[in-house]
């Protein structure tokens, strides 16, 4: 296909001012993001919001940043923005999903299923267009899977997401079957799923975490805990173990003065963005100290 010259200066424009964004807002982003890792999400916005002409990065990050900080109405409108000036970018889908997602989770039973189909549209969107996105892959199908069938969900789509999941990660596709077949209240398959899963990712604790979580639904709580302590002689001083630990004792009722050791310890931890929030330590702690 014959390029037209005009064509040529026009994409030489847009890549060069695109270039100027970058070198612009370059620093400034590199270091809003440092924030962002370690959760200092209001530091990071503060850095971001000085930045005189915003690109796509920044209205992303933003939208991250305002999801941290549970502003998930400001997410979504950093993150349309986002969207706006980088359309088709599955990453920015995903995170709009994510945002819409929370914003149904804390809104009326009036605007909550506008929201939900909205995160399915966006979920279904980072797919299509990437549907090598394991996060996006994931997180469509926890939608499908929990979701009632007028708001879009189903065990059929989920199914058909988890066989996609396996075809980027065999562990996460057995996890996904895992999550499956516990859904179709299979609990003897869902076991032998997670068994699977942890034959190929053997120190991966997320699934050693995921298989004590069902055996305490199971109450075999004895054959949680060795999970758990396989969970923790890989890493013992995982936050996400940590906190995974103080739910599941709290849930089943049990070792209860453990589980808050384990929230104090929890909330002097360094986290990071894919670690539970404080927030959600802190409602487990008051929960605890008011059993």
């Amino acid at each position: 296909m014959r390029i037209k010259q005009g064509d040529v200066v026009k994409r030489l424009i847009s890549v060069f001012g695109m270039v100027g964004l970058a070198w612009a807002a370059g620093p400034d982003l590199d270091r809003a993001r440092k924030l962002y890792n370690i959760t200092a999400f209001q530091q990071s916005l503060e850095v971001l919001q000085a930045v005189p002409e915003k690109d796509a990065a920044v209205y992303e990050l933003m939208g991250r940043d305002y999801y941290g900080e549970c502003e998930f109405q400001k997410a979504t409108e950093a993150l349309e923005r986002a969207a706006a000036l980088a359309p088709g970018n599955a990453t920015v889908y995903l995170w709009l999903g994510r945002a819409y997602g929370r914003r149904a989770e804390t809104s009326s039973m009036i605007t909550a299923p506008g929201y939900a189909k909205k995160a399915r549209l966006f979920f279904e969107k980072a797919t299509q267009v990437n549907p090598f996105n394991l996060d996006a892959q994931s997180d469509l199908f926890e939608y499908y899977l929990e979701a009632p069938g007028f708001l879009g969900g189903g065990l059929d789509k989920a199914s058909a997401t988890a066989a996609q999941i396996g075809k980027i990660s065999a562990s996460e596709g057995y996890w996904a079957q895992a999550r499956l077949a516990e859904k179709r209240k299979e609990f003897g398959t869902a076991e032998a799923q997670l068994r699977r899963a942890l034959q190929i990712a053997p120190r991966q604790i997320g699934r050693l975490i995921d298989l004590a979580r069902l055996f305490t639904r199971e109450g075999r709580n004895q054959e949680a805990d060795v999970s758990l302590a396989r969970a923790e002689q890989i890493a013992p001083d995982s936050p996400k173990l940590m906190f995974a630990k103080a739910d599941i004792y709290i849930k089943s009722k049990r070792n209860l003065t453990v589980a808050r050791d384990l929230l104090k310890r929890y909330m002097r931890c360094t986290l990071t963005p894919e670690d539970p929030p404080r927030s959600e330590a802190e409602k487990l702690l008051k929960q605890v100290q008011g059993s």
